[in-house]
């Protein structure tokens, strides 16, 4: 079973809340699985390529590769290569708190400039081009050290990724993490109703009565949350789901996306090159040839 067909993210509780939270493991380990959590997760990816995936986007990743998602975003890394081969350190990464860093912010203006980063993250961000041993310098110095050197040392790395360039926003779908627990099950439900159904006819009607609303009060509800509207959410699933077999099967172009739940050919490769910017033919030939750029 391929993770977009996993439904329902396991979401972490961390019982000691800590501003700063180093972590690394290797691979295969139990951690690696779709999950969600309160935290910010700025993670690097030492060694091994495969799918990433956050929230409704579905990727690739290499060695060096560096993401920051934010908080209850669900995620997951999913190496391709034989569980047999064992990898002592895959994987790099920090966990921060939202409420320590509005406190923060509350205290000291400055951090301000952080505001932007923090909410793009709620969509998952890639840092492309960042040099990886720079990166795993940063991570090091954090992990290496403690009280107000870590704290500053951290503070120094966001610094440097806020001003990075290239960043790339990864998923249509983000959760306000200022909402309240009932409303982000609310959306979530909503959210696996999808894709649990995105190769059928998805119902506005259904998903409203999922979320206890009228159509149109769940209309402006979903965009208020996830800033995006519903029909756009459906097709990037549908989409990220046709990438998937593009990337990992030869079937036919038509067969793909009647799987994804399009019936009509002329409307997925319409919808395809408005969110891929090339046709799903370029984008198999650029995939093959490992050159893909989500």
């Amino acid at each position: 079973m391929s993770i977009i067909d996993r439904i329902k993210p396991e979401f972490e509780i961390v019982d000691k809340v800590e501003t700063i939270r180093y972590l690394e493991h290797g691979w295969p380990t139990a951690l690696c699985r779709w999950h969600a959590h309160e935290e910010y997760e700025l993670h690097l990816v030492v060694k091994t390529s495969g799918k990433v995936f956050v929230g409704d986007y579905v990727g690739q990743f290499s060695p060096g590769s560096l993401f920051l998602t934010g908080p209850n975003l669900p995620h997951n890394w999913v190496t391709e290569e034989s569980s047999s081969n064992l990898v002592p350190l895959r994987d790099m990464l920090i966990q921060f708190n939202h409420e320590t860093l509005k406190k923060a912010f509350t205290a000291f203006p400055e951090f301000v400039e952080l505001d932007h980063l923090l909410e793009s993250s709620r969509s998952g961000i890639e840092f492309k081009n960042y040099d990886p041993e720079l990166a795993k310098k940063h991570l090091e110095l954090i992990r290496d050290s403690q009280g107000m050197k870590r704290l500053l040392y951290f503070l120094n790395f966001l610094h440097e990724l806020n001003e990075w360039s290239e960043k790339v926003t990864l998923s249509l779908t983000k959760l306000n993490p200022s909402l309240s627990s009932s409303s982000q099950h609310r959306i979530n439900e909503v959210v696996n109703y999808v894709i649990d159904n995105y190769r059928n006819n998805i119902s506005l009607v259904e998903a409203a009565k999922i979320a206890n609303m009228s159509e149109s009060a769940f209309s402006r509800y979903f965009m208020k949350t996830t800033g995006n509207r519903f029909s756009e959410f459906v097709s990037r699933i549908r989409l990220g789901r046709a990438c998937v077999m593009l990337y990992e099967t030869d079937k036919n172009i038509s067969t793909i996306a009647f799987a994804s739940g399009y019936n009509n050919l002329a409307n997925f490769n319409r919808q395809f090159v408005k969110l891929k910017g090339m046709t799903p033919r370029e984008y198999r030939k650029t995939a093959y040839k490992g050159l893909i750029s989500e």
